[in-house]
């Protein structure tokens, strides 16, 4: 979608997205080229002056009837999503349940958009720290929470009145073109919106495309710390600010006065939801030595009720895995586990595409899964003998994004937060939780920048000195 048009790639190419569980084809997608990221980036900045300066009213207005279309249209997106990713309908209502919840929290950030008076030690001076947009903005979403993840990259540089590009994820084009479908229909202006897609090998061409186009001001990309180390490079290599929100190793610490049912329920729904296809699923569970058996026994019983099915036959709790390659990847890291002495508690076993949930018990850092990020529904339980051990192998982690702790000790807890190298800390309660308020994310190599309320203004807006003097000046020369 380039100036609110329905378009073809500049040579009609297209690509095809499959679906992951039937290997049908469940998108055939226009393959965008770097020619066609430069009409998207260009139809942006055409558009940039005057949306930039409408009112926080009208922005409002626009994003706030966004969010109606898209929880009207919600079967629209529960249907794209379920055949280009295999979630599960259930995922897939939760992405537009807090699609609208961003775009609506966006809307009433248009007017937060502000600065101050900054005191001047000349005379007759006032000084302000003045606050305005910065252009064109891209945003590269992924297509693990797809709707969450597209409106968030959009919407606050929307409210703070810049114009934007998103690009798709190869693996969802369909599912991100829709959010596009959604703010035309809501009557955003022509160019303030552009939705591009491109075929999977051409996306380090395309990407770099949309950096270096003079007209875009800044980037914010989910995804993967792979790709973020080279969309950080491209952006320092340009001068351009970036937002990166990537990798996680979510800690789940519970320490031995905790409610264990309650922790066993939190730490299924953040290991196991989506598959734990979800940047703060709980990776790492730490134990005390002395309430782990108890624990890993209730935990075992939770996550054998948690099987895959194919979400288009009823609804099963667990859906696929986004390909046929991440349950390769997601069992050679519990097989390397169990060779180097770990216990396989459940699950483990993949037929094609599906996994249930899966348990691997007496993980040390000699074994794979203790460093490196599964993105699939395994957790590992890492068994430890005192507070100051567990927050030692919590941040023993490249990652730093979210994590969790669990004590009926409530300044137990928060002193254990307060160590931890993470973004983001629960206490009592999960390590997947979303507010599109909050100052959402990372450290480390999870990233850096924030989304969510004023954090992302920050992001999103230039913030000038202007000065207003009255009399005369005297000057040295």
């Amino acid at each position: 979608m380039i100036n609110d048009e329905a378009v073809d790639a500049s040579d009609a190419s297209t690509f095809e997205r499959i679906d992951p569980l039937t290997g049908d084809v469940a998108t055939i997608a226009p393959a965008g080229s770097v020619a066609d990221m430069a009409r998207a980036a260009s139809a942006a900045a055409a558009a940039f002056p005057a949306w930039s300066e409408t009112g926080p009213g009208e922005r409002r207005s626009l994003l706030n009837a966004a969010a109606n279309i898209l929880s009207r249209r919600t079967p629209d997106f529960i249907v794209a999503m379920i055949t280009e990713t295999g979630a599960t309908a259930q995922w897939a209502a939760i992405n537009c349940a807090l699609g609208v919840d961003i775009l609506r929290e966006a809307a009433a950030m248009t007017t937060q958009v502000n600065g101050e008076i900054v005191p001047s030690g000349i005379p007759g001076n006032l000084a302000m720290a003045f606050r305005q947009p910065a252009g064109v903005c891209v945003g590269i979403a992924p297509w693990n929470a797809p709707i969450i993840l597209g409106t968030r990259a959009i919407a606050m540089p929307l409210a703070c009145g810049n114009t934007v590009v998103l690009k798709a994820s190869e693996l969802c084009p369909q599912t991100h073109s829709l959010i596009g479908d959604v703010m035309r229909e809501a009557g955003f202006p022509r160019g303030v919106v552009n939705v591009v897609s491109n075929a999977p090998k051409d996306a380090a061409a395309v990407v770099e495309a949309l950096i270096a186009h003079p007209a875009v001001r800044r980037i914010n990309f989910t995804g993967s710390t792979r790709v973020g180390r080279i969309i950080a490079e491209s952006s320092a290599r340009h001068l351009k600010r970036c937002l990166l929100e990537l990798g996680g190793k979510a800690p789940f610490i519970v320490l031995a006065d905790a409610d264990i049912d309650e922790a066993v329920r939190a730490a299924a729904f953040g290991a196991f939801m989506n598959q734990g296809q979800i940047c703060m699923s709980t990776e790492r569970i730490i134990l005390m030595d002395e309430i782990a058996d108890e624990f890993v026994g209730k935990f075992k019983v939770k996550a054998a009720t948690l099987v895959a099915g194919n979400p288009q036959d009823g609804n099963p709790p667990l859906g696929a895995l986004i390909n046929a390659e991440a349950a390769r990847r997601v069992r050679a890291l519990i097989d390397d586990a169990v060779q180097k002495g770990a216990e396989l508690v459940c699950g483990g076993v993949a037929h094609g595409t599906l996994m249930d949930a899966t348990v691997v018990d007496h993980v040390t850092p000699a074994m794979r899964i203790y460093r490196e990020e599964s993105f699939g529904p395994v957790a590992a339980i890492i068994r430890v003998g005192s507070t100051d051990e567990a927050v030692t192998v919590a941040n023993d982690s490249e990652y730093g994004l979210s994590s969790a702790v669990f004590s009926r000790d409530i300044n137990a807890a928060l002193g254990v937060a307060k160590r931890l190298e993470s973004g983001i800390c629960h206490i009592n309660e999960a390590t997947v939780s979303d507010e599109p308020q909050m100052p959402f994310g990372g450290v480390k190599s999870s990233g850096y920048g924030r989304f969510g309320g004023k954090a992302a203004i920050e992001e999103f807006t230039e913030l000038r000195w202007i000065t207003l003097a009255s009399g005369k000046r005297d000057y040295p020369i």
